[in-house]
């Protein structure tokens, strides 16, 4: 798709002659009315004249195919990022936000410069995406392949202990006809009375072998839940800063919507990050983000869900009305900004960066989905974003 964008956009469309009409001298014109020459039309649209325009999805008509093509590659994005959050929510959700960022980032008329970057960028991600998504399905494919093969050592020592013990109960019956057999009841009674006490001893025996192969099952059984416990909730907290991932925090907002609790949403993007991962390095970067999940984390209530929404943008889902949720934007401007040391490799003492960040907040009405509300608060974020470059 960017290839034959940048292919469209080096290309200049040809102008297509302009038919002039001649008219003899002495001649006049049907209807007696004096006629014009054709005026050219531009060369984008000349290209479409007596054609039917194309369309994108039966909601908008353009002339243009550069347009037309660009739209398209935005939706492609977009949809490439949903369905990647909802085939594997571990890795998944953090290719749905940074694909929309960069569909985001495609202007209007773009350069060949500016889709080759996008380009670049695309790449680099679906690559990162490709290498967490194959880790995590190995890891769980080992896990499901431990317990089939737990399970399968139980069964065989299952069916090697009714073997054996099939065994000793054909020996015990084979002996009991022949104690049958005898005329001597003395000799009769104590045969008896041995074979009852070999017989009652194997019972014990098997009763305890049972006991036993019970207890190692379940306490198997609770290691894989165990287990399994720990990679649900990995799948719902975000593998760098440790806190709720966007799928957490999305969760969450539609267990409140369902209850029809009021809750409000708190977007918080911070400002000049990428200017630290360009100056310091990408790990600085990533122990920056680390800190200030941590700080931001402290600052909330035990009551708000604190969550990486992405990139450099983060989300607390606040159980209360825009009223209480405004003095806690308050408590992140005071304690959560500000003055953070971060490890660059290059020094010991690690280097000072100010933190900084645009916070929008919405809160959710009746009848609004996730996604509404999330738009409202960044809508009121970009805002906060405009007005603090005038501060």
């Amino acid at each position: 798709m960017l290839i034959s964008i940048k292919r469209l956009m080096e290309t200049e469309p040809a102008e297509e002659p302009v038919e002039e009409l001649v008219v003899k001298p002495g001649a006049v014109p049907v209807g007696s009315q004096p006629v014009e020459k054709k005026k050219p039309v531009g060369k984008a649209v000349s290209r479409f004249v007596g054609k039917a325009a194309p369309k994108m999805d039966n909601k908008t008509t353009t002339d243009d195919p550069l347009t037309a093509m660009i739209d398209c590659y935005r939706s492609s994005l977009r949809a490439v990022g949903k369905n990647a959050a909802v085939g594997c929510p571990a890795s998944g959700s953090e290719l749905e936000m940074q694909l929309m960022k960069f569909a985001g980032q495609i202007p209007v008329d773009p350069t060949s410069s500016t889709v080759q970057k996008i380009e670049s960028g695309v790449e680099e991600e679906l690559q990162r995406w490709a290498g967490e998504t194959a880790k995590y399905l190995r890891e769980n494919a080992d896990g499901v392949k431990e317990l089939l093969i737990m399970l399968a050592r139980t069964a065989e020592s299952v069916g090697e202990r009714d073997h054996r013990y099939a065994n000793q109960f054909s020996e015990l019956t084979a002996d009991l006809r022949k104690i049958a057999d005898l005329d001597d009841l003395t000799q009769v009674r104590s045969s008896l009375v041995r074979k009852a006490t070999e017989l009652k001893s194997c019972v014990d025996t098997m009763a305890q072998e049972s006991q036993n192969l019970i207890t190692q099952l379940q306490g198997e059984v609770n290691v894989y839940e165990t287990k399994l416990k720990t990679a649900e909730e990995m799948v719902l907290k975000d593998s760098l800063t440790g806190i709720a991932n966007r799928r957490c925090a999305e969760k969450r907002m539609e267990l409140y919507a369902a209850q029809n609790q009021t809750y409000c949403v708190a977007v918080i993007d911070l400002n000049k990050f990428k200017g630290i991962n360009d100056q310091y390095g990408h790990a600085a970067g990533d122990d920056l983000l680390k800190q200030f999940a941590g700080e931001l984390k402290n600052v909330m209530r035990a009551t708000d869900l604190v969550a990486r929404w992405g990139g450099d943008e983060f989300i607390v889902v606040l159980n209360c009305e825009i009223a209480e949720a405004g003095a806690q934007i308050e408590r992140i401007r005071k304690w959560a900004l500000g003055d953070y040391t971060i490890q660059d490799g290059a020094s010991e003492t690690g280097v000072k960066v100010n933190v900084g960040a645009a916070i929008g907040v919405a809160q959710w009405m009746p009848g609004e989905d996730v996604e509404q509300v999330i738009a409202k608060a960044d809508a009121q974020m970009y805002v906060d974003k405009e007005q603090s470059r005038t501060r």
